[in-house]
């Protein structure tokens, strides 16, 4: 059991936490390290165990999912943690949130458990977990909304910096990534290889210092690449 994939259940209901715990247990090459009830428990219990998947409850007492998932993501000790946001999704901003504090996708609590466990396998791997529905329905939600906080925001009112050293190729990559496109989809859209499409990903990554594709993704909206009238949405 040395090499199977360490998981962290974080939820405030001891049942539905449970009952994670005991999917996860009872499959080949995954292992439970623990469970959190509250994101302040969640935090001390990632530096003690260094789990490679967390999965996140957003609304818990004490410390909420988000707020333990940008102290989780953002410490040196745990950053290699790949936070899985646990939601009822009705997308609100609380799961945009999320994403911002660096969590690697999200997934529906009611999912079937062959799901819950192909979730964990996937960014455990290092990919993200954004469905091309539900990156376009998070795209439409907060990118319709108006800057209100825009004063407030350094990266709404530097926009444009955002962007500085990506290349017209790169934007069209980004763009297609954060209308929900898979990496095959955009080979075909771009008449590209894959192997170049993965540089180009490679490269976003690199310039955004964007964790992953869900970053990807939230830098696509702040950078103004995309709107809710963009078209294809």
């Amino acid at each position: 059991m040395t090499d199977a994939t360490r998981v962290l259940v974080v939820d405030d209901q001891v049942l539905l936490r449970g009952s994670f715990r005991i999917l996860v247990e009872n499959e080949p090459g995954l292992t439970a390290v623990g469970e959190a009830g509250d994101g302040a428990e969640a935090v001390e219990l990632a530096r003690l165990h260094r789990p490679d998947v967390v999965l996140m409850d957003v609304r818990m007492p004490v410390m909420d999912g988000i707020e333990a998932t940008r102290q989780i993501c953002g410490s040196p000790e745990t950053a290699g943690a790949r936070v899985l946001i646990l939601t009822t999704f009705d997308l609100d901003e609380y799961v945009y949130a999320a994403l911002r504090a660096g969590a690697a996708g999200f997934l529906l609590k009611d999912a079937p458990p062959a799901e819950v466990l192909a979730a964990i396998r996937v960014v455990a791997t290092g990919d993200s977990l954004l469905a091309p529905s539900v990156t376009r329905r998070l795209i439409e939600e907060f990118a319709r909304r108006p800057d209100r906080d825009s004063d407030q925001d350094p990266v709404r009112n530097h926009r444009p910096a955002l962007l500085t050293g990506v290349t017209e190729r790169e934007r069209e990559v980004l763009k297609l990534i954060a209308r929900g496109l898979s990496n095959d989809e955009i080979t075909a859209r771009l008449h590209l290889s894959m192997g170049t499409v993965k540089t180009h990903i490679g490269r976003l990554l690199s310039k955004l210092a964007a964790r992953d594709r869900a970053q990807l993704v939230i830098a696509a909206y702040e950078s103004g690449v995309v709107s809710a009238s963009d078209g294809g949405l």
